[in-house]
């Protein structure tokens, strides 16, 4: 992915396009385009304290100086209340593949900089390039320093640090976690204190749009300067770390990230270009738990953790459909360990924290990648996988849906799960704030029922692998279906209702699961129809509305405070995950026809031209349901990913092989 001056002709637009690079233990790094920080959750290394969470800022930016004679010249960007330093003037060119690279030329002088986090470590590695021209010049660095929460700012007064300098490093020792040592080295130049030791009023122009805490400040202790001979061709080597050991040069570290992720991409055998764009933002989700010793993966960057109901949606295309199989079982195990009561966890907080389980649908999808998982690999090995660590989970689960567990969750008389009451908002539309929940979805939603059907089926076919007796299962899926054709069809708007027994006839895209589910529970033409109505009102560029916008209540733009964000957050804004399961659903209804697989693919053409916006190479977690549909909310998702990913592999490349 490449971009030239034309994204950066204002400071601004500059600030449009972003990008991340992740380290396997939820720590990462990003910027935007120009390399000028917009939010408060950028920088070149937000560590991982406790993987995957308990993340950090470390190192927020380098600012890069070329001087020649007198004159100093700015090649970084930054932005402080009422001015800019415009050092992306000077910027070329800007490459996104596997890691960011920058481009610069001032005069004769060509520069580049390269950026990578190293696999497994809080370890971040800047690497530049400097072809000087027929003058001698000077390169200045000067190390943005902090430690502090990466969803906060800090004043002045919070940096302070011991720092010392000895040889090609500098040592720095926060005062707030002295067990913390950040270590910077250099493989050229010499360190030269500085009398102005901090960076002030960093501004963040994303976080103004939000109205959130917007100036930061950064400790500058030193600089860093190199002399360049003229016409001299130099690498240069700067990495940052609070691992123990000395870290590898910068150099190294780039070539050991992108070796890493072309083998990804080569183990997924996807050739096609939107395939392997997705494999390699699949990657970034990925993490490693400490808590369990275990795979995981976190919902979204720059802030969500690990999220029960996000991992089970994202997990087939993220692992499986990227052939990621162990990582698969891993996950899977990770949340076995912490099923309890029924229910598996909604959220994982930070460290020193329990499970957080207010959700009814995260065991439920926990079945269908149970089911995916198997039917991606299928081995003895693996079916005695899920007998031993997995299977005594999903009948626990099964038995406290029957029985009842928390959040008034419980089957009724007609078979079909009831949720939630009075401030429980435990379906994926979850938001509420204080006492007034946004979408109230009490009773028995749509989606939570086609999800119920779906484990049932799918524990009669476990139950008979097993040596087990399935018809339990068998009879109560039979009646599920009975009484969910009789209760949820809505013959007025041909479509289902969102929640019965109130009988909820707002449009919202839950219903498409009741057709793009393995185990669908409508008649041919009813599928259709739901299809249709999905089609008609929903469907927004990048994924599907959250709600009609003819309803009276639809919200079409996501912006502004908090308060004003959460009343539209499942209100009208499209979610991109969603457009996986409307692909499923088309292509399926439509029994794979040439034509059917025609539309679905020019549906996904528009998330082509999203990869090179927003956050570059990955998909935004949302966007406004009006157009012209700009993308807002995490800038990199999990499910976004790995339900596009899922979808394109199983519908268009494999065209429903798996479901016939």
């Amino acid at each position: 992915m490449k971009f030239g001056k034309s994204n950066w002709r204002t400071f601004d637009e500059g600030l449009c396009k972003e990008w991340v690079v992740t380290n396997g233990l939820g720590g990462y790094a990003g910027s935007s385009v120009i390399g000028a920080n917009s939010r408060k959750n950028q920088g070149l290394l937000i560590a991982s304290l406790h993987p995957p969470v308990k993340r950090a800022l470390i190192l927020s930016q380098i600012q890069e100086e070329i001087v020649i004679g007198k004159k100093s010249i700015p090649i970084y960007a930054s932005r402080q209340p009422g001015w800019t330093v415009d050092g992306h003037l000077h910027l070329q060119r800007f490459i996104y593949e596997e890691l960011p690279e920058y481009y610069y030329q001032v005069e004769d002088i060509l520069i580049s900089k390269h950026i990578a986090l190293e696999y497994g470590k809080n370890t971040s590695a800047i690497g530049y390039e400097i072809r000087n021209g027929h003058r001698e010049c000077r390169f200045k660095l000067t190390p943005l320093f902090n430690y502090r929460d990466h969803s906060e700012v800090s004043e002045r007064a919070d940096l302070k640090f011991d720092c010392c300098q000895e040889g090609d490093s500098l040592r720095l020792v926060p005062h707030k976690n002295r067990d913390v040592v950040i270590k910077l080295f250099t493989s050229h130049g010499k360190f030269i204190m500085r009398d102005d030791i901090y960076e002030r009023d960093m501004e963040y122009v994303k976080e103004i749009e939000t109205g959130s805490s917007a100036i930061d400040n950064h400790f500058k202790p030193y600089d860093i300067v190199i002399d360049v001979k003229p016409f001299e061709t130099i690498d240069i080597s700067v990495v940052c770390t609070i691992e123990e050991e000395k870290p590898r040069p910068a150099f190294e570290i780039i070539r050991s990230y992108r070796q890493r992720i072309g083998q990804l991409v080569e183990k997924s055998g996807l050739d096609d270009p939107l395939a392997k764009s997705l494999v390699r933002a699949a990657d970034q989700f990925i993490a490693y738990r400490k808590s369990t010793g275990l795979k995981t993966i976190l919902a979204g960057f720059p802030w969500f953790a690990d999220w029960g109901r996000d991992t089970m949606i994202a997990l087939t295309g993220l692992t499986l459909c990227t052939k990621q199989f162990d990582a698969c079982a891993e996950i899977l195990r990770t949340f076995a360990y912490y099923v309890k009561k029924g229910l598996v966890p909604n959220m994982f907080p930070d460290e020193g924290w329990d499970p957080i389980y207010n959700t009814v649908d995260a065991s439920l999808w926990y079945f269908y990648a149970v089911d995916r998982y198997l039917k991606y690999t299928g081995k003895d090995d693996n079916y005695e996988f899920i007998r031993k660590d997995i299977y005594p989970r999903l009948k626990e689960i099964i038995q406290f849906y029957r029985d009842g567990t928390d959040f008034s969750i419980y089957m009724d008389n007609d078979g079909l799960i009831h949720a939630g009451s009075g401030l429980d908002q435990v379906t994926w539309m979850d938001v509420r704030v204080g006492d007034w929940v946004v979408t109230p979805r009490h009773g028995k939603p749509v989606e939570i029922n086609a999800l119920w059907y779906n484990a049932l089926r799918i524990m009669e076919y476990l139950a008979q692998k097993f040596g087990e007796d399935g018809k339990p299962y068998s009879e109560l899926s039979e009646k599920v279906k009975y009484s969910f054709n009789q209760k949820f069809w809505n013959p007025e708007l041909n479509c289902l209702y969102d929640v019965v027994d109130s009988n909820d006839d707002k449009i919202r895209p839950n219903q498409i699961y009741a057709v793009s589910l393995p185990y669908p529970l409508l008649d041919r033409e009813k599928e259709k129809a739901v299809v249709q109505t999905v089609f008609t009102h929903l469907y927004a560029t990048y994924g599907l509305r959250s709600l009609s916008p003819y309803d009276k209540e639809y919200k079409g733009i996501y912006k502004g405070r908090l308060i004003d964000r959460d009343g539209a957050y499942h209100q009208g804004t499209a979610w991109a995950f969603l457009l996986g399961a409307f692909i499923t659903a088309y292509t399926r209804v439509h029994d794979y026809s040439e034509e059917s697989i025609l539309i679905a693919r020019r549906l996904l053409e528009p998330i082509e031209d999203h990869l090179y916006d927003g956050c570059v190479g990955t998909i935004s977690e949302i966007f406004d349901g009006d157009e012209p549909v700009i993308p807002r909310g995490c800038y990199a998702q999990a499910w976004s990913v790995g339900e596009i990913l899922r979808a394109y592999v199983e519908d268009i490349i494999n065209q429903g092989q798996m479901f016939r």
